[in-house]
Protein backbone atom coordinates (compact mmCIF):
# COMPACT_ATOMS: atom_id res chain seq x y z
CA UNK A 1 0.00 0.00 0.00
CA UNK A 2 1.26 3.51 -0.64
CA UNK A 3 0.15 7.12 0.46
CA UNK A 4 -0.44 9.82 -2.19
CA UNK A 5 0.36 13.70 -1.88
CA UNK A 6 0.35 16.06 -4.41
CA UNK A 7 2.40 20.02 -4.15
CA UNK A 8 2.07 22.64 -5.41
CA UNK A 9 4.13 22.89 -8.61
CA UNK A 10 4.80 26.45 -10.64
CA UNK A 11 0.75 27.37 -11.99
CA UNK A 12 -0.39 23.77 -11.29
CA UNK A 13 0.39 20.49 -9.01
CA UNK A 14 2.40 17.43 -8.61
CA UNK A 15 1.74 14.26 -7.17
CA UNK A 16 4.30 11.55 -5.66
CA UNK A 17 3.41 8.76 -3.47
CA UNK A 18 5.47 7.05 -0.57
CA UNK A 19 5.14 3.76 0.68
CA UNK A 20 3.21 3.07 3.77
CA UNK A 21 5.93 1.19 5.55
CA UNK A 22 8.05 4.23 5.49
CA UNK A 23 7.93 6.00 8.45
CA UNK A 24 6.43 10.02 7.14
CA UNK A 25 5.32 12.87 8.58
CA UNK A 26 4.14 16.38 7.28
CA UNK A 27 5.70 19.84 8.17
CA UNK A 28 3.38 22.21 7.35
CA UNK A 29 2.74 26.18 8.35
CA UNK A 30 -0.05 26.78 11.29
CA UNK A 31 -3.58 26.38 9.92
CA UNK A 32 -4.46 30.19 10.76
CA UNK A 33 -8.04 31.46 8.81
CA UNK A 34 -8.28 35.12 8.76
CA UNK A 35 -10.83 36.15 11.14
CA UNK A 36 -12.24 39.07 8.55
CA UNK A 37 -11.98 39.73 4.96
CA UNK A 38 -8.49 41.00 3.47
CA UNK A 39 -10.24 44.67 2.84
CA UNK A 40 -11.16 44.72 6.46
CA UNK A 41 -7.83 43.82 7.72
CA UNK A 42 -6.03 45.91 5.39
CA UNK A 43 -8.41 49.08 6.38
CA UNK A 44 -8.06 48.89 10.14
CA UNK A 45 -4.08 48.69 9.97
CA UNK A 46 -4.29 52.10 7.43
CA UNK A 47 -7.12 53.15 10.01
CA UNK A 48 -4.84 52.62 13.08
CA UNK A 49 -0.88 53.45 12.11
CA UNK A 50 1.89 51.43 14.00
CA UNK A 51 2.75 54.01 17.66
CA UNK A 52 -0.49 55.76 16.62
CA UNK A 53 1.67 57.61 14.26
CA UNK A 54 -0.01 60.95 12.91
CA UNK A 55 -0.14 60.68 9.27
CA UNK A 56 -1.10 64.32 8.65
CA UNK A 57 1.97 65.48 10.32
CA UNK A 58 4.36 63.38 7.72
CA UNK A 59 1.95 63.64 4.24
CA UNK A 60 1.69 67.50 2.61
CA UNK A 61 -0.62 68.03 -0.08
CA UNK A 62 2.61 69.21 -2.42
CA UNK A 63 4.51 66.25 -1.14
CA UNK A 64 5.90 63.70 -4.03
CA UNK A 65 5.33 60.09 -2.86
CA UNK A 66 7.51 56.99 -4.17
CA UNK A 67 5.82 53.73 -3.18
CA UNK A 68 8.36 50.66 -3.35
CA UNK A 69 6.29 47.54 -4.95
CA UNK A 70 8.34 44.06 -4.90
CA UNK A 71 8.49 42.30 -8.64
CA UNK A 72 7.11 39.11 -9.84
CA UNK A 73 9.19 36.94 -8.15
CA UNK A 74 7.08 37.80 -4.65
CA UNK A 75 3.79 36.78 -3.43
CA UNK A 76 2.49 40.19 -2.59
CA UNK A 77 -1.40 40.88 -3.29
CA UNK A 78 -0.70 44.63 -4.81
CA UNK A 79 -4.51 44.52 -6.15
CA UNK A 80 -5.68 44.40 -2.69
CA UNK A 81 -3.49 46.05 -1.28
CA UNK A 82 -2.65 49.08 -2.93
CA UNK A 83 -6.23 50.53 -3.55
CA UNK A 84 -7.10 51.65 0.37
CA UNK A 85 -3.62 53.02 0.56
CA UNK A 86 -4.11 54.83 -2.22
CA UNK A 87 -7.74 55.76 -1.16
CA UNK A 88 -5.82 57.11 2.08
CA UNK A 89 -3.25 59.33 0.38
CA UNK A 90 -5.89 60.88 -1.46
CA UNK A 91 -7.76 61.95 1.31
CA UNK A 92 -4.23 63.40 2.92
CA UNK A 93 -4.32 65.39 -0.43
CA UNK A 94 -2.00 63.38 -2.80
CA UNK A 95 -2.96 63.38 -5.95
CA UNK A 96 -2.15 60.72 -8.58
CA UNK A 97 0.42 62.36 -10.35
CA UNK A 98 2.48 63.34 -7.62
CA UNK A 99 2.74 59.38 -6.74
CA UNK A 100 5.42 57.15 -8.66
CA UNK A 101 5.39 53.17 -8.03
CA UNK A 102 8.78 52.30 -8.49
CA UNK A 103 9.42 48.15 -8.60
CA UNK A 104 12.49 47.25 -6.22
CA UNK A 105 14.36 44.56 -8.72
CA UNK A 106 17.00 44.19 -6.07
CA UNK A 107 19.72 42.59 -8.73
CA UNK A 108 16.92 40.64 -10.60
CA UNK A 109 16.42 41.48 -14.63
CA UNK A 110 14.09 45.15 -14.97
CA UNK A 111 10.79 44.18 -15.80
CA UNK A 112 9.51 45.43 -18.87
CA UNK A 113 6.41 47.82 -19.20
CA UNK A 114 4.36 44.63 -20.78
CA UNK A 115 5.05 42.84 -18.02
CA UNK A 116 3.65 45.13 -15.17
CA UNK A 117 0.31 43.76 -15.36
CA UNK A 118 1.69 40.37 -13.56
CA UNK A 119 2.03 42.61 -10.22
CA UNK A 120 -0.44 45.44 -10.66
CA UNK A 121 -4.27 45.65 -11.27
CA UNK A 122 -5.04 47.69 -14.63
CA UNK A 123 -6.64 51.21 -13.30
CA UNK A 124 -3.16 51.58 -11.60
CA UNK A 125 -1.06 50.85 -14.74
CA UNK A 126 -3.46 53.55 -16.77
CA UNK A 127 -3.39 56.29 -13.46
CA UNK A 128 -0.23 55.85 -12.10
CA UNK A 129 3.65 56.32 -13.35
CA UNK A 130 5.62 52.99 -13.13
CA UNK A 131 9.63 52.98 -13.17
CA UNK A 132 11.83 49.57 -12.99
CA UNK A 133 14.36 50.15 -10.89
CA UNK A 134 17.73 49.29 -12.37
CA UNK A 135 20.66 48.32 -10.33
CA UNK A 136 23.26 48.91 -12.75
CA UNK A 137 22.12 52.32 -13.93
CA UNK A 138 24.49 54.35 -12.60
CA UNK A 139 23.21 56.96 -13.91
CA UNK A 140 19.65 56.93 -12.29
CA UNK A 141 21.75 56.26 -8.31
CA UNK A 142 22.94 59.00 -5.76
CA UNK A 143 25.40 57.83 -2.74
CA UNK A 144 23.95 58.88 0.39
CA UNK A 145 27.11 57.44 2.60
CA UNK A 146 28.44 54.22 4.43
CA UNK A 147 26.71 51.99 7.06
CA UNK A 148 28.23 51.36 10.27
CA UNK A 149 29.31 47.70 8.81
CA UNK A 150 31.13 49.51 5.68
CA UNK A 151 28.18 48.85 2.93
CA UNK A 152 28.28 51.83 0.61
CA UNK A 153 24.63 52.71 -0.22
CA UNK A 154 23.49 54.03 -3.57
CA UNK A 155 20.12 54.72 -4.36
CA UNK A 156 17.77 55.16 -6.94
CA UNK A 157 17.46 59.09 -7.45
CA UNK A 158 13.73 58.92 -7.97
CA UNK A 159 12.73 57.39 -4.48
CA UNK A 160 15.59 59.84 -3.24
CA UNK A 161 13.83 62.85 -4.38
CA UNK A 162 10.38 61.63 -3.23
CA UNK A 163 9.50 63.76 0.21
CA UNK A 164 7.61 60.56 1.75
CA UNK A 165 8.69 56.83 0.49
CA UNK A 166 6.68 54.07 1.17
CA UNK A 167 7.45 50.49 0.78
CA UNK A 168 5.16 47.90 0.49
CA UNK A 169 5.79 43.84 0.52
CA UNK A 170 4.62 41.01 2.95
CA UNK A 171 6.83 39.46 5.87
CA UNK A 172 7.92 35.83 5.83
CA UNK A 173 10.98 33.59 6.70
CA UNK A 174 13.88 34.64 3.98
CA UNK A 175 16.96 32.26 4.18
CA UNK A 176 19.65 34.54 5.15
CA UNK A 177 18.18 37.85 6.28
CA UNK A 178 15.63 36.39 8.76
CA UNK A 179 12.48 37.52 7.28
CA UNK A 180 11.44 40.03 4.27
CA UNK A 181 9.62 42.94 4.59
CA UNK A 182 9.91 46.24 6.32
CA UNK A 183 12.79 48.32 4.78
CA UNK A 184 14.50 45.23 2.74
CA UNK A 185 11.96 45.98 -0.20
CA UNK A 186 13.45 49.73 -0.38
CA UNK A 187 17.22 48.72 1.20
CA UNK A 188 17.62 45.75 -1.44
CA UNK A 189 14.84 46.90 -3.78
CA UNK A 190 15.76 50.27 -5.05
CA UNK A 191 19.65 50.51 -4.36
CA UNK A 192 22.68 49.45 -6.42
CA UNK A 193 24.30 46.92 -6.81
CA UNK A 194 27.19 47.72 -5.21
CA UNK A 195 25.00 48.12 -1.67
CA UNK A 196 23.65 44.86 -2.47
CA UNK A 197 27.10 42.70 -2.87
CA UNK A 198 28.59 44.33 0.00
CA UNK A 199 25.07 43.85 1.97
CA UNK A 200 25.16 39.84 1.03
CA UNK A 201 28.37 39.25 2.01
CA UNK A 202 27.33 38.98 5.33
CA UNK A 203 24.93 35.85 4.71
CA UNK A 204 28.57 34.23 5.04
CA UNK A 205 27.89 34.93 8.64
CA UNK A 206 26.63 32.18 10.85
CA UNK A 207 24.33 34.65 12.24
CA UNK A 208 22.44 35.54 8.96
CA UNK A 209 19.67 32.61 9.32
CA UNK A 210 16.27 32.21 8.40
CA UNK A 211 14.23 33.28 11.80
CA UNK A 212 16.57 35.45 12.83
CA UNK A 213 16.58 39.50 12.93
CA UNK A 214 17.91 40.79 15.99
CA UNK A 215 21.37 39.28 15.86
CA UNK A 216 21.09 38.98 12.23
CA UNK A 217 24.39 40.93 10.65
CA UNK A 218 22.80 41.58 6.92
CA UNK A 219 19.59 42.27 8.29
CA UNK A 220 20.44 44.58 10.68
CA UNK A 221 22.73 46.30 7.98
CA UNK A 222 19.62 46.46 6.02
CA UNK A 223 17.85 47.98 8.94
CA UNK A 224 20.33 50.95 9.04
CA UNK A 225 20.28 51.34 4.93
CA UNK A 226 16.30 51.79 5.42
CA UNK A 227 17.16 54.68 7.83
CA UNK A 228 19.81 56.16 5.95
CA UNK A 229 17.71 56.00 2.27
CA UNK A 230 14.83 57.63 4.51
CA UNK A 231 12.46 55.24 3.95
CA UNK A 232 9.19 56.68 5.88
CA UNK A 233 6.49 54.10 6.15
CA UNK A 234 5.97 50.56 5.77
CA UNK A 235 2.68 49.02 4.76
CA UNK A 236 3.32 44.96 4.97
CA UNK A 237 0.95 41.99 5.49
CA UNK A 238 1.51 38.04 6.77
CA UNK A 239 -0.38 35.47 4.83
CA UNK A 240 -0.65 31.80 5.65
CA UNK A 241 0.03 29.09 3.26
CA UNK A 242 -2.84 30.12 1.06
CA UNK A 243 -1.55 33.31 0.26
CA UNK A 244 -4.84 34.41 2.56
CA UNK A 245 -3.96 37.84 4.44
CA UNK A 246 -4.24 37.20 8.07
CA UNK A 247 -2.32 40.49 9.31
CA UNK A 248 -1.09 44.09 8.13
CA UNK A 249 0.76 46.73 9.64
CA UNK A 250 1.46 49.92 8.92
CA UNK A 251 4.00 52.57 10.21
CA UNK A 252 7.73 53.25 11.00
CA UNK A 253 9.67 50.73 8.81
CA UNK A 254 11.16 48.47 11.91
CA UNK A 255 7.73 48.95 14.33
CA UNK A 256 5.98 47.15 11.26
CA UNK A 257 8.74 44.66 11.33
CA UNK A 258 8.27 44.03 14.90
CA UNK A 259 5.11 43.93 14.74
CA UNK A 260 5.05 41.31 11.42
CA UNK A 261 7.41 39.20 12.63
CA UNK A 262 5.33 37.98 15.78
CA UNK A 263 3.15 37.17 13.61
CA UNK A 264 4.88 35.75 10.74
CA UNK A 265 6.81 33.45 13.66
CA UNK A 266 3.32 32.06 14.48
CA UNK A 267 2.35 30.68 11.19
CA UNK A 268 6.28 29.25 9.52
CA UNK A 269 7.96 28.26 13.14
CA UNK A 270 6.93 24.31 12.94
CA UNK A 271 8.24 21.70 15.85
CA UNK A 272 9.85 18.65 14.17
CA UNK A 273 9.66 15.68 16.30
CA UNK A 274 12.64 14.02 14.47
CA UNK A 275 15.17 14.29 11.83
CA UNK A 276 15.03 12.88 9.09
CA UNK A 277 16.12 10.55 6.55
CA UNK A 278 14.90 12.28 3.28
CA UNK A 279 13.04 15.16 2.81
CA UNK A 280 10.43 15.77 -0.23
CA UNK A 281 9.87 19.28 -0.47
CA UNK A 282 8.05 21.95 -2.64
CA UNK A 283 9.05 25.66 -3.11
CA UNK A 284 5.01 26.27 -2.84
CA UNK A 285 4.95 26.67 -6.51
CA UNK A 286 4.63 30.18 -8.68
CA UNK A 287 6.01 32.48 -7.68
CA UNK A 288 8.13 31.46 -5.27
CA UNK A 289 9.10 28.62 -7.62
CA UNK A 290 9.31 30.75 -11.15
CA UNK A 291 12.73 29.77 -11.09
CA UNK A 292 15.88 28.11 -9.32
CA UNK A 293 17.78 31.29 -8.08
CA UNK A 294 13.97 31.71 -5.92
CA UNK A 295 13.57 28.04 -4.98
CA UNK A 296 16.77 27.57 -3.62
CA UNK A 297 15.48 29.04 -0.29
CA UNK A 298 13.65 26.00 0.16
CA UNK A 299 16.40 23.54 0.47
CA UNK A 300 17.92 25.77 3.34
CA UNK A 301 14.50 25.12 4.96
CA UNK A 302 14.12 21.65 3.85
CA UNK A 303 18.07 21.02 4.83
CA UNK A 304 17.16 21.68 8.71
CA UNK A 305 15.26 18.70 8.61
CA UNK A 306 17.55 16.09 8.23
CA UNK A 307 20.50 14.03 10.15
CA UNK A 308 23.89 14.66 8.85
CA UNK A 309 23.74 12.72 5.37
CA UNK A 310 20.03 13.35 4.58
CA UNK A 311 18.89 13.57 1.03
CA UNK A 312 16.60 16.78 -0.45
CA UNK A 313 14.43 16.38 -3.13
CA UNK A 314 12.71 19.46 -4.44
CA UNK A 315 10.04 20.17 -6.87
CA UNK A 316 9.89 23.52 -8.11
CA UNK A 317 8.83 23.68 -11.83
CA UNK A 318 11.22 26.71 -12.60
CA UNK A 319 9.20 28.03 -15.70
CA UNK A 320 11.94 31.11 -16.19
CA UNK A 321 14.69 28.39 -15.79
CA UNK A 322 17.80 29.19 -13.26
CA UNK A 323 17.22 32.87 -13.17
CA UNK A 324 20.08 34.31 -13.29
CA UNK A 325 22.78 34.23 -15.90
CA UNK A 326 25.50 35.34 -13.73
CA UNK A 327 25.35 32.10 -11.30
CA UNK A 328 25.74 29.94 -14.49
CA UNK A 329 28.40 31.22 -16.12
CA UNK A 330 30.01 31.40 -12.38
CA UNK A 331 29.51 27.06 -12.74
CA UNK A 332 30.92 26.97 -16.17
CA UNK A 333 33.59 24.46 -15.53
CA UNK A 334 33.23 23.80 -12.29
CA UNK A 335 33.26 20.16 -11.35
CA UNK A 336 32.55 20.12 -7.47
CA UNK A 337 31.81 21.65 -4.29
CA UNK A 338 35.88 21.86 -3.58
CA UNK A 339 35.79 24.00 -7.27
CA UNK A 340 33.24 26.21 -6.04
CA UNK A 341 34.79 27.29 -2.97
CA UNK A 342 38.35 27.97 -4.87
CA UNK A 343 36.53 30.17 -7.66
CA UNK A 344 34.11 31.79 -5.62
CA UNK A 345 37.65 33.05 -3.05
CA UNK A 346 39.33 33.66 -6.10
CA UNK A 347 36.81 36.30 -7.93
CA UNK A 348 35.36 37.72 -4.57
CA UNK A 349 31.86 37.96 -3.44
CA UNK A 350 29.54 38.53 -6.21
CA UNK A 351 25.73 38.70 -6.02
CA UNK A 352 24.62 35.49 -8.28
CA UNK A 353 27.64 33.73 -7.95
CA UNK A 354 26.71 33.43 -4.09
CA UNK A 355 23.62 31.54 -5.34
CA UNK A 356 26.60 29.12 -5.50
CA UNK A 357 28.26 29.04 -2.49
CA UNK A 358 24.76 28.81 -0.90
CA UNK A 359 24.16 25.19 -2.53
CA UNK A 360 27.79 24.41 -2.07
CA UNK A 361 27.06 24.81 1.87
CA UNK A 362 23.95 22.65 1.24
CA UNK A 363 25.74 20.11 -0.49
CA UNK A 364 28.54 19.43 1.88
CA UNK A 365 25.88 17.98 4.20
CA UNK A 366 23.18 16.71 1.86
CA UNK A 367 22.62 15.15 -1.87
CA UNK A 368 20.09 17.37 -3.19
CA UNK A 369 17.59 16.13 -6.26
CA UNK A 370 15.68 18.30 -8.39
CA UNK A 371 12.31 18.05 -10.08
CA UNK A 372 11.80 20.85 -12.14
CA UNK A 373 11.53 22.16 -15.95
CA UNK A 374 15.12 23.05 -16.18
CA UNK A 375 16.64 20.87 -18.69
CA UNK A 376 18.72 17.91 -16.97
CA UNK A 377 22.19 18.64 -18.36
CA UNK A 378 21.86 22.64 -16.87
CA UNK A 379 20.52 21.00 -13.04
CA UNK A 380 23.30 18.42 -13.56
CA UNK A 381 25.96 21.71 -14.49
CA UNK A 382 24.81 23.20 -11.11
CA UNK A 383 25.91 19.88 -9.29
CA UNK A 384 22.21 18.62 -8.56
CA UNK A 385 20.76 15.65 -9.68
CA UNK A 386 17.61 15.88 -11.89
CA UNK A 387 15.37 13.92 -11.82
CA UNK A 388 11.75 13.56 -13.86
CA UNK A 389 9.50 13.32 -10.97
CA UNK A 390 9.29 12.88 -7.66
CA UNK A 391 8.22 9.43 -7.88
CA UNK A 392 11.56 8.44 -10.34
CA UNK A 393 13.46 11.12 -7.50
CA UNK A 394 11.99 9.26 -4.54
CA UNK A 395 13.44 6.01 -6.39
CA UNK A 396 16.89 7.60 -6.89
CA UNK A 397 16.97 8.45 -3.22
CA UNK A 398 16.38 4.52 -2.20
CA UNK A 399 19.58 3.92 -4.64
CA UNK A 400 21.49 6.60 -2.88
CA UNK A 401 20.73 5.46 0.68
CA UNK A 402 18.57 1.52 0.56
CA UNK A 403 18.04 2.37 4.26
CA UNK A 404 16.02 5.67 4.16
CA UNK A 405 13.63 4.87 7.39
CA UNK A 406 12.22 8.41 8.14
CA UNK A 407 10.94 11.00 5.53
CA UNK A 408 10.06 14.81 6.12
CA UNK A 409 7.29 16.05 3.59
CA UNK A 410 7.14 19.97 3.12
CA UNK A 411 4.70 21.30 0.75
CA UNK A 412 5.47 24.90 1.59
CA UNK A 413 9.16 24.35 2.43
CA UNK A 414 9.75 28.14 1.25
CA UNK A 415 6.85 29.60 3.98
CA UNK A 416 8.18 27.02 6.62
CA UNK A 417 10.88 27.43 9.50
CA UNK A 418 11.73 23.54 10.81
CA UNK A 419 13.04 23.73 14.72
CA UNK A 420 13.71 20.55 16.10
CA UNK A 421 12.85 20.04 19.15
CA UNK A 422 16.10 17.80 19.95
Amino acid sequence: MTTSYQFHYGHGYTQFSLPDQVASYEILPAKIEPQQSASQIIQKALDHPLERLTLSHIFQPTNRVVIVINDKTRPVPHAVLLPPLLRQLKELGISADQITFLIGMGTHTPMTASEFDKILPPEIIQNYRIVAHNCDAEQELIYVGTTSRQTPVYVNRLFHAADVRIAVGNIEPHHFAGFSGGAKSASIGVCGRKTITANHAFLLDEAAHVGHYEDNPLRQDIEEIGAMIHLDLALNVVMNSEKQILSCFWGRPQAVMQAGICESRKVSMQPVPQLADLVIASAGGFPKDINLYQAQKAMTHASLTLKPGGIILLAAACEEGVGSQPYLDFMQGVDSIEAVYRKFDQLGFQVGPHKAIQIARILQKHPILLTSNIPAETVQRLLLQPCSSLDQGIQTAFQINPHIHTVAIMPYAVSTIPVFEG
